[in-house]
């Protein structure tokens, strides 16, 4: 049966797919060029021609996979909501959830970055792009006068650092912590960085 022809963003995109899931299949070192092009069913010559080397088609695929989570987050803190009810979406939705196939790739990702010039700058655009979404919505809530933080900007930073960290230990390391005590410290962070009544 012949491939039906696809435009060269359309061809990008299949190929960046592709990867993505070689790449959590394999793991960022053990995917090869030839993985991909063998999960499409097209030559070794077609990828590279798309992406040149491996380095330069991992650090698009993870770009690639980046866009749709802050396309998510967007989203969700483009609601019709309160700046705090937005703020706990996000959070709730970046928070770490076990196995889950997509912290598997991040971390990863950050792993392969630390050798991987391109690579890297694509996971520091991205943590600034969150660092960035969170400290909007806490500045939002300060001007509404939902909740007091004087540090917008240190307050998204030590919040993404807190789900990243967590995220490490609930994927990495099984048992580490539950599930649900993770939760409970995020809501924990959230009341001490804004001054929220506590829950307990």
């Amino acid at each position: 049966m012949a491939r039906v022809r696809l435009s060269v963003a359309e061809r990008r995109e299949e190929l960046l797919r592709a990867a993505i899931e070689q790449i959590e299949a394999r793991g960022v070192a053990a995917v090869r060029i030839a993985d991909v092009a063998a999960a499409l069913g097209v030559s070794n010559a077609l990828v590279l021609y798309h992406f040149e080397t491996k380095e330069k088609l991992v650090a698009a695929a993870f770009a690639y996979a980046a866009e749709d989570d802050l396309a998510r987050l967007r989203k969700l803190l483009g609601r019709r909501a309160t700046a705090l009810r937005r703020l706990r979406s996000a959070v709730r939705w970046y928070a770490p959830t076990g196995q889950a196939k997509g912290w598997r790739l991040w971390i990863e990702g950050w792993a392969v970055s630390l050798r991987e010039p391109a690579l890297r700058e694509v996971a520091r655009d991205l943590d600034r792009q969150w660092k960035a979404a969170l400290s909007e919505v806490i500045a939002e809530g300060v001007a509404a006068g939902e909740f007091r933080c004087p540090d917008p900007s240190g307050t998204a930073l030590r919040l993404t650092a807190l789900l990243d960290g967590l995220a490490v230990q609930l994927t990495s390391y099984q048992g580490a912590v539950s599930r649900a005590k993770a939760q409970e410290w995020v809501e924990d962070a959230l009341v001490r960085e804004l001054g929220l009544p506590s829950a307990h």
